[in-house]
Parts: C-alpha cells; structure tokens; sequence
C-alpha cells in the first residue's frame, strides 16, 4: 500500500523521525511512531516457534516445505503469512512447550534480522509468571538483582540497540504480583487491606522497575520499555502500575474477554497512568480438530468466519479508544500444547477467520484515526 512507509507506518500523520520506534500522542490519538516518523499502530501474532511442525506426522512439511531450515521458515512462512494477513508485527515469540506452561526461547537476534519486520522482545528479568510452578520472587533491593539485571541487558540490549524493527522490550509475561495459580505471588505474605501492605508491595514494585529500567537505558537508549505483560484476568494492583508508569512508555495487558467487559479498566488505567495501552495477547477461540473448546469460555465462538468477525468487532471498537496502539494476537500456528493458531498443525491457514482479519487490518488507520481530533 503507498500510503504505508517500509516500517507499515502511516503517512498520513506525520511527525519526527528518529530512527527509532516511539509513542507521541497528536490530538487526542497516541500512536507508535515509526523510525521515519510516521503514526503506527502494532498489529501483530503471538508465540512462532518451528518446533510446532517437527512432531511425527506433520515433520514432513518442515523438510518439504522448508527444507528443514530456520530462516527459510521465518521468511517463507511467518513474515509471508503475516504481511498477507495484514499483520505489521512479529510479537512475542515464545510458545508453551509444555502444560507446566513452560515455554520454548525466543527469538534471537539474527533470527529477527531475517524477518526485517516490526518486532518486540521479552527480557526475562526476574521468573515471576503467575503459572510458573516455583517462581522466584528476587531479593529487589540485594546487588544480585542488580547484578542480573545488568548481565540480561548487555546479554541482549547492546545486539539490539541500533536495530531500528525494534518496538521495544517486554519484561515478565503474566507477573505475579497479587495471585498466582499456584498459590505463589509476591504478595502473599503482605496485607494488602493495610496502608503498611500495600507500601511495601510499592517499594518492590519500585525498585523492581527502576533497576530494571536503569539496566536497559545503559546499554540501549534508543527502544520503548514496555513493561510487563500484565494479566487482566488475574487482577492487577494499582500500586504496581503506579510504580511502574515512571519507568515505562506503554502500559502492556493481557485480557481473554470481550471488549465491552474490559472497557471500563481500560480507560480506568489511562486515566490513572496517562499512558498509551497495548494489548499484549488474547485471541477468540473456536473449536477444531486440535482444541475443545465451548460456550462457557469467554472467548468462545463457534467457528472460523465467526472467529474472523470477533477479530474485526473487537479490533474496531479497541482502536476506537485513543489510548489503544496496538493488539498481538495469540497465537500463530497450533502445536499440541496451546492447540490455538491463525495455522492448523497441518501449516495451513483458518481461511475464513484470516481473510476477514485482513479486511480490518488493511483499514485500520482509517479506524484509529478516526479517534484523533
């Protein structure tokens, strides 16, 4: 599309390029700032792993198709679907390996370097995941964390610095900062009903985030801190977010509902926090050869085309809101854990839910700027 520069970023807004990704409200609309400077909006796919195509009876379309290589799979296969999907981003690419939801690496990169597209990259400072089984909640104030900190961001931050496809970085998928499925939290030994509690949650929280952030900065100055991929469902503490939003450029949250039963915490956070949202991972699921899945699910719907037009009702009513710049779906391709993908385990597109998302996503500029006054 003429309208899109090399980035997917809309030139008809304009603003200043940097050479790097970043957020600016214009009007009453924030957008993604592309590096040449025009509005984006981050449409992207979730957890991309080739190991979804090496199990017995589909190992044969890895080595026919793909030759069995990596690149030829990143290129030939995820950035070829997505751009003809309509999607603009490559989002966090781990997938659940495992029903302990352990989760495969991810990218590195020179693998991001084949995409030359749109990403963004987790950095696992602490493993605090609500489904970890044992996660491990760090002494924040000791010099380990800081220590750590420090060894994850040279590790990656210094390769990554200068790559202008990179929004920014995530930290811990899915936090558990006041619940944990396993009865694991970072809470769990404070009284949150107390003023006593709840600062002491906010001193963790804060140090949390500015050693973390302080990490990044020395080594990359350049790419969005997006923060932790909080989990909706799961409940989020104000005093988190308060602590957080000095220390992030984007509110980053993960909400499995429809769009009407999270409306109202969206504009809740972006009053309290005046940070742009992001949509970190959710999807609509419907039944298939792979995944049981039925109505009391609140993601529910009961085939593709019906899948296709959920994407587009809650796309257009999310990029309605001016606070919203971006959504990453989950997931790509469906392997025998997450059994959820745009892909069957077959490699083979759902037709008619990924037709009807390209529909939106080629329009979706007329939508989101649609919002800007």
């Amino acid at each position: 599309m003429s309208d899109l520069d090399c980035f997917g970023g809309y030139k008809q807004v304009k603003s200043e390029a940097t050479g790097f990704f970043r957020v600016e409200k214009i009007g009453d609309r924030w957008w993604y700032i592309t590096p040449e400077g025009h509005a984006f909006i981050s449409m992207g796919v979730n957890h991309m792993t080739s190991t979804a195509l090496k199990y017995p009876d589909n190992v044969h379309i890895w080595k026919e198709r793909y030759g069995g290589s990596r690149q030829k799979w990143i290129r030939d296969g995820v950035v070829k679907d997505l751009r003809s999907w309509g999607f603009n981003t490559i989002g966090w690419t781990q997938e659940i390996a495992a029903k302990t939801m352990a989760h495969t690496p991810s990218w590195t990169p020179q693998e991001y370097k084949w995409a030359q597209m749109p990403y963004c990259h987790l950095l696992p400072f602490a493993d605090i995941a609500m489904y970890d089984r044992n996660p491990a909640f760090p002494d924040v104030f000791g010099s380990y964390f800081e220590e750590y900190c420090d060894y994850l961001a040279r590790e990656y931050c210094v390769d990554m610095a200068d790559d202008p496809y990179l929004i920014g970085y995530f930290y811990s998928d899915m936090p558990a900062w006041i619940g944990g499925r396993h009865g694991k939290f970072w809470a769990q030994d404070l009284d949150l009903s107390t003023p006593e509690g709840e600062a002491a949650l906010g001193e963790i929280a804060e140090r949390y985030y500015e050693v973390i952030r302080d990490s990044i900065r020395r080594y990359d100055p350049n790419h969005l801190l997006m923060g932790d991929r909080y989990d909706a469902d799961g409940g989020i503490a104000d005093i988190v977010l308060q602590k957080a939003a000095p220390t992030i450029d984007v509110l980053s949250v993960q909400y499995y509902t429809r769009f009407e039963f999270m409306e109202a915490d969206l504009d809740r956070w972006y009053e309290m926090l005046g940070k742009p949202v992001f949509l970190a991972d959710s999807a609509f699921h419907a039944p298939t050869e792979l995944l049981k899945v039925g109505p009391g699910s609140k993601v529910y719907v009961p085939d593709q085309a019906e899948r296709g037009k959920a994407y587009h009702d809650f796309a257009t009513r999310a990029y309605s809101k001016p606070q919203i710049i971006g959504w990453h779906w989950c997931a790509y391709i469906e392997n025998r854990t997450r059994k959820s993908g745009l892909k069957n385990y077959k490699d083979e597109p759902y037709t008619e839910c990924v037709s009807r998302m390209k529909e939106f996503n080629e329009r979706v500029y007329e939508v989101a700027a649609a919002a800007s006054a």
